[in-house]
């Protein structure tokens, strides 16, 4: 039971902590002053909920390992956050599209872990909920900009969602750790959330003049520790500090 508890505290703070990293990258380099400001507090929103999902971890685990370590000193096969978090920041329509299709999952998924019987998980979701709803409204209300504004942006916003769709579908893929936790009443069933999520996605695609990508070719692998090339840069990054100075404190 502690071992699964503490796969799937992973499964959850891994995809924020990949993302928050993600923007993180993008400090000053934001389209605006405003938005590269937000951009960066939603990175810091995304950090602030990873800390206590692994000092949760750390402290489930017990095998003397602190949130810091957890967090930066795995490896790549380690890290089993899904496949979309990862992507690159390509341009700007596209860190909006895989932001957009995160936060309406991640808005929906943390409904559900209020409900759990893990008082220490419910209260996290709690808390992450007011945060993520925020991140939503972000999300959403770029896209309807740059997908019913000009004719470049429009195309670049249809680009990028067009080329992220391939990796939503494994937001709903359960690993044997998920079915366990599940069944205690303590994980959430993100099989139920499926069709609740693309049916808001496709709403608000709608509504930006966006068309819904009519492929059903869906990539996996993250969940599992099999990532895409761009995971290794971004914990080269990440993990910097830690492994190049070991044990360091501020």
């Amino acid at each position: 039971m502690k071992e699964n508890l503490y796969k799937y505290i992973l499964g959850i703070a891994d995809n924020s902590l990949i993302l928050g990293q993600r923007l993180g990258e993008l400090c000053g380099h934001g389209p605006s002053l405003e938005t590269d400001i937000a951009c960066t507090n939603i990175s810091l929103d995304l950090f602030g909920q990873v800390r206590s999902y692994y000092q949760y971890a750390a402290k489930i685990i017990g095998d003397g390992r602190s949130e810091d370590d957890i967090a930066m000193l795995r490896k790549e096969r380690e890290y089993v956050n899904v496949l979309l978090v990862e992507q690159p920041n390509t341009d700007f329509a596209y860190t909006i599209g895989r932001q957009f299709l995160f936060d309406v999952y991640h808005f929906l998924f943390l409904k559900e872990l209020q409900k759990s019987h893990d008082l220490t998980l419910s209260a996290i979701a709690i808390k992450s909920i007011k945060e993520v709803s925020y991140h939503q409204r972000f999300s959403t209300d770029w896209v309807k900009r740059l997908g019913d504004g000009t004719a470049e942006s429009h195309q670049r916003m249809q680009d990028a969602i067009d080329s992220l769709w391939t990796y939503t579908d494994e937001l709903f893929h359960q690993t044997e750790a998920d079915k366990i936790i599940i069944s205690e009443g303590i994980g959430v069933d993100v099989t139920v959330l499926k069709s609740v999520y693309y049916a808001t996605v496709s709403k608000i695609l709608n509504e930006s003049t966006l068309k819904v990508p009519e492929s059903k070719w869906f990539q996996k692998g993250g969940k599992e520790g099999i990532h895409t090339e761009h995971l290794g840069y971004l914990l080269s990054d990440l993990q910097y500090m830690q492994r190049t100075y070991p044990n360091m404190e501020w």
